[in-house]
């Protein structure tokens, strides 16, 4: 068997993960957080805009309300597709959870930017908006953690 070591897109995807466990059970962790949030903001009757992020929608009209509800379920869509992929990732496809941390850290870093560049009038601090600062860097920790070999990885595989 190639030593590749442990890579963030490895030659071969499949569901062998060589990394340290905790950091594939903050993953699956990570992936449940973010479906049950998608599944908020989709169902939920005001997408999570008021109830959660309190985004004040009775000053909006009407119409700017029903936008800005339908945005966030938008939102919430998009990140349904995204907890299936990490789901599928957990299930089949462990070789990827390197790489799923690196689009966590991005996707938080520009919440991040994007937040500070558009921010939104709230009522109260949004528990995303703390999150945010949270998860970068606990990806960042969880992404080191998947690249180094774990015991177990070295004592199956390597003898």
């Amino acid at each position: 068997m190639e030593n590749e070591g442990i890579r963030i897109l490895p030659k071969t995807i499949d569901n062998v993960y060589k990394g340290n466990r905790i950091s594939k059970y903050v993953f699956l962790i990570l992936t449940v957080i973010t479906m049950a949030r998608s599944l908020i903001h989709i169902f939920a009757s005001d997408g999570g805009a008021q109830s959660i992020a309190t985004i004040p929608l009775d000053s909006y009209t009407s119409a700017g309300a029903a936008t800005v509800i339908m945005m966030f379920s938008l939102w919430g869509l998009s990140q349904l597709l995204m907890s299936v992929v990490y789901g599928v990732v957990y299930l089949r496809y462990q070789s990827l959870i390197s790489a799923m941390y690196v689009l966590l850290i991005i996707e938080y870093i520009m919440r991040i930017v994007i937040g500070t560049m558009k921010p939104i009038v709230t009522a109260g601090t949004a528990p995303g908006g703390i999150g945010n600062y949270i998860l970068v860097p606990l990806c960042v920790i969880m992404l080191l953690l998947s690249l180094i070999k774990s015991k177990k990885y070295k004592e199956e595989y390597n003898g």
